[in-house]
This record gives C-alpha cells, structure tokens and sequence, in this order.
C-alpha cells in the first residue's frame, strides 16, 4: 500500500506485517484467524501492557469457552457413571467427577492470568485503563458492563498503550 505523493515527499510503504506478514507481539493483529489468536494468547501468558484486537479476544475466548464445556461434559459424564445414592438420600457422584473437576481445575489455574492480561490488552484497544478489569468484582452488572466494553471497536488513541520497545 502506497500513500499519495506529494512534491518533495518521499514514497512511504505500509509496514511489512500490513502487507501480509503478522504484526510484532507488541502490537494488536486486527483481523486475526483462530490459531494464531491462540499463539499469540499463549506467546503474550502474562504481557498486560500493550493492545488487543477484537478478533484476537473473542477467538480466544471461543476456545476457552469450548474447552470449558467440553471439560464440564467429561465431568458430568463421569459423575454420572457409577454414581450412588448415600444412606440419607444425597447422590454421590461417581469417580469420574473427581478426574473431571481436576482437569477442569488445572485448565482454570492455567488460564486465568493470561486470560486477564488479554482481558486488559483489549481493555487498551479501546483506550480504558486496564484498572477497569476490576469491575468484574461488581456482581453481574461488571460483568455485563466489561462484556459491552469488550465489544467495542478499536479506538486510535490506544496507541499510547503500546510499547515497541519492550519485545
């Protein structure tokens, strides 16, 4: 991509990763596919400084969302097989509950932070400061409210978010 000439300017190219390439890890990737929303989540763990594109959020957390479910499947399933009734009458799940809500456990533990430094990097893109996570602690309505937040689109000002130098 080519900006216009004027006289006495030079010609200025459009940044490699504009033309193809993948963006440095410092800077947001509008209009990125699943896995690399995925790579970039896991290269960027615990990185809460710099943006997030909107494509690279809800990517992730379609993953993050399907591993849960499928997660809490394997749970249910496995709770529900050998599963007994005790003496005063509660149910008692079966032995297949325990290794459900153990790998469900580990998932939770192995996400949670760089789910919430994406969380503030998307925060970021849309120029709010990512002390804005903590209104999650406000019951539903934070969340309803990061929920409309994360919706947003990108706004230029942002930028000042970034951070070239730090990668």
């Amino acid at each position: 991509m080519s900006y216009p000439q004027y006289p006495n300017q030079q010609q200025q190219q459009a940044p490699s990763y504009q033309t193809g390439g993948e963006p440095p890890l410092w800077a947001p990737y509008y209009g990125a596919t699943l896995p690399i929303a995925v790579k970039r989540f896991f290269k960027k763990y615990a990185t809460f400084s710099g943006r997030a594109s909107r494509s690279e959020y809800w990517w992730w957390t379609l993953v993050a969302s399907v591993v849960a479910i499928v997660l809490n499947v394997i749970a249910g399933a496995g709770g529900s097989a050998g599963a007994t009734v005790a003496a005063n009458g509660t149910a008692v799940p079966g032995p297949g509950f325990v290794v459900g809500g153990i790998l469900g456990l580990l998932w939770f533990l192995a996400v949670i932070v760089p789910s919430l430094a994406l969380l503030v990097r998307r925060l970021h893109d849309v120029n709010i400061s990512g002390w804005l996570v903590l209104i999650i602690l406000v019951p539903f309505l934070g969340a309803l409210a990061l929920f409309v937040i994360s919706i947003l689109p990108s706004n230029p000002a942002g930028q000042r978010f970034d951070q070239p130098a730090g990668y």
